[in-house]
């Protein structure tokens, strides 16, 4: 509840929701889970009660949300709870370190598509594909505890993490 009740700032653009991301390394699209901040919550400026589908700021949490999942600098993945999930590239490093502890199917790079009738099909392009040389070159560099440290601060990771 802490993380949630922590986010006075609306979001308001994409640049305002990468900033929002960067800072807070790992947030989640729209899942409540203590310890990790949600940006629907951060759109619409308040917690949502419900699906943010029905939010008066639907419109909005859903431009924003689809902008985002386009910024290549973001991994869009399902690491937080199987649910939609940002992870700013500054934490790929620790989580490519610490890719092991985590089912793979997490780690998958989640896109977006959509068919010609119009309807949204998410695929996935499999962990470690979507990982660039560089960032596997840092990761192999990262001493363990440094990468556990790095994303100790998300509670949903704990479980994972010890």
């Amino acid at each position: 509840m802490a993380a949630r009740a922590a986010q006075k700032t609306q979001v308001l653009s994409l640049d305002q929701a990468l900033a929002f991301i960067e800072r807070h390394g790992i947030v989640a699209e729209s899942a409540r889970r203590p310890g990790i901040v949600c940006l629907a919550d951060a759109i619409a400026g308040e917690p949502i009660r419900g699906n943010w589908w029905s939010h008066p700021q639907g419109r909005e949490i859903f431009a924003i949300t689809r902008a985002v999942r386009a910024v290549p600098q973001i991994l869009v993945c399902k690491v937080v709870d199987g649910k939609i999930s940002f992870v700013h590239e500054r934490l790929w490093p620790a989580l490519v370190c610490l890719a092991e502890r985590f089912p793979q199917e997490r780690l998958a790079r989640v896109r977006e598509t959509h068919t010609v009738s119009g309807k949204h099909v998410l695929e996935q392009v499999p962990f470690p594909e979507w990982v660039p040389a560089q960032t596997t070159t840092a990761a192999r560099r990262i001493p363990e505890p440094e990468a556990i440290a790095a994303l100790a601060a998300f509670a949903g990771m704990t479980k994972v993490l010890s």
